[in-house]
């Protein structure tokens, strides 16, 4: 096949020698074949996409000085672009992570040009000051400024949808960017770049320097950067919160999740099912807010397991760019061999796996694990513990409503949730006392309107909504002196 290769790195609104000869080789988790590659960022290029953003934030007549309306045109013209792309994007993503054709056309293709729009909407509609009259007799006017230079660091689950939640309202406040993808998808943030190019995005407003766990490090720390934004596991998270600290720097988190969807007993579960796999098995399982504890009450605890093990085994696993697959492969071998590890404990815990836990037989290459159920398992579990980023579920049995929550609320992660009933409202207040950052009521959607984060070590801070956008921004203020 003909592969996917890019010569030059996107920096200061062009393309660019890369400081050094190394490369990123992309393989196919579905026929383990290199299908592209790109160069490798050192911290040189680091250096030099930072200081093209500073240079274009820094500008007395550059896009952070601009109306809010000057930016919203350029930004519907990056998501003009980027529509026109969004086939291309879609697949380049399927074929570098696994994820679903299907799936990669509603994530990759098209949720950036909302974010685009939504977050240039947000920046066009609000006040340019809040003048408050003050309680000593002066009146204070608060502005909200973009914060700056913002670094940012992109995870390969769904690159082009999480890069956007911080690109869209990152430049729509009229800071600049420069932001770092992981090396298992690359080939879609260059043809964002192409995109951002064709749309006129001034020079340096965005930055693309691909690389591993060091040249993220080295982007963080980076004296010129303002504000970090981060999504990815826990640990790592950890540690630019450390770097963040010491340097008193801005950071938003969006880390790990073990998340529980409460099926309460006037469930209706064959009106569910699309929604369960959505809220539980989506993206091969590798979406950090999925549901990947299912809470069932006793009282129909088998039927659960039946209808989960019916939904599981009747998924169709195969190569993410057949519109007809629902499981893709894993984005990588270890990644197989980590969620291979997870199910040989559950099962060596006395786990009574219902469906799945191998390789399919109907593929003969590819990194692909079998959609697996796990009953009788308790949430002191290993599975129903850890972080286990594969199509892997276990199944909890609970006594009564007090005892779901507190099987819920017993985790470290606290990202997700769901809710499941015949009666929304009661399901409502159930989810009001799940102690994580976002709970849906019979699905799961992040919803562009409103904030999504975790707490705990699910991560800080806030994406979407205006509270996603004012992550962007500081405030600013001036005090009035009494009038007369």
């Amino acid at each position: 096949m003909t592969t996917i290769d890019y010569p030059e790195l996107y920096i200061g609104g062009g393309w660019s020698r890369p400081a050094t000869s190394d490369r990123i080789q992309v393989t196919s988790p579905t026929t383990e074949e290199v299908i592209g590659s790109v160069p490798a960022g050192s911290t040189q290029d680091v250096d030099r996409a930072v200081a093209a953003a500073r240079a274009a934030f820094d500008d007395p007549q550059g896009w952070s000085t601009w109306e809010p309306k000057q930016r919203a045109e350029v930004l519907e013209r990056f998501a003009s672009e980027l529509e026109a792309r969004a086939g291309e994007l879609s697949r380049r993503v399927s074929m570098q992570n696994g994820m679903p054709i299907w799936l990669a056309e509603q994530f990759e293709g098209g949720f950036p040009p909302v974010l685009l729009r939504y977050f240039s909407d947000l920046m066009v509609n609000a006040p340019d000051v809040d003048s408050r009259p003050g309680m000593l007799g002066g009146t204070a006017l608060v502005r909200r400024r973009p914060i700056g230079v913002v670094g940012a660091i992109v995870p390969w689950n769904v690159p082009q949808a999480i890069s956007f939640l911080k690109l869209a309202p990152a430049l729509a406040a009229g800071c600049t960017v420069v932001i770092k993808p992981a090396e298992e998808t690359v080939l879609d943030a260059f043809l964002t770049a192409e995109a951002a190019a064709a749309a006129g995005l001034p020079d340096g407003v965005l930055n693309i320097v691909p690389g591993g766990r060091d040249t993220g490090a080295y982007l963080v720390e980076h004296p010129d950067i303002d504000k970090v934004s981060f999504t990815g596991s826990t640990a790592a998270g950890r540690k630019i919160a450390e770097t963040c600290g010491r340097l008193l720097r801005p950071v938003t988190l969006e880390l790990g999740g073990k998340s529980a969807a409460i099926l309460l007993d006037d469930v209706d579960l064959s009106a569910s099912m699309e929604s369960l796999f959505g809220a539980t098995l989506l993206n091969n399982g590798q979406i950090c807010w999925l549901n990947t504890r299912v809470l069932a009450p006793t009282s129909r605890y088998d039927e659960v397991v039946d209808a989960l093990t019916g939904l599981a085994s009747s998924l169709t696993v195969g190569d993410p760019l057949d519109p007809e697959t629902k499981i893709g492969p894993l984005v990588s071998s270890r990644q197989r061999d980590r969620v291979e590890g997870y199910i040989a404990k559950g099962k060596a815990e006395g786990g009574r796996m219902t469906t799945g836990g191998k390789r399919p037989s109907s593929v003969d290459a590819g990194w692909f694990v079998e959609p697996t159920i796990f009953a009788d398992v308790d949430n002191n579990a290993t599975i129903s513990r850890e972080e286990i980023f594969g199509p892997v579920l276990s199944v909890i049995p609970f006594r009564d409503e007090a005892e779901a929550l507190a099987i819920a609320n017993d985790s470290e992660y606290g990202l997700g949730g769901t809710v499941w009933s015949a009666d929304v409202d009661h399901a409502a207040d159930i989810a009001a006392k799940v102690k994580s950052g976002t709970v849906g009521v019979n699905h799961y959607t992040n919803e562009p309107v409103a904030p999504f984060g975790g707490i705990k070590n699910s991560g800080m801070g806030r994406e979407l909504g205006p509270e996603g956008l004012h992550a962007f921004q500081h405030l600013h203020t001036v005090y009035l002196p009494p009038a007369g």
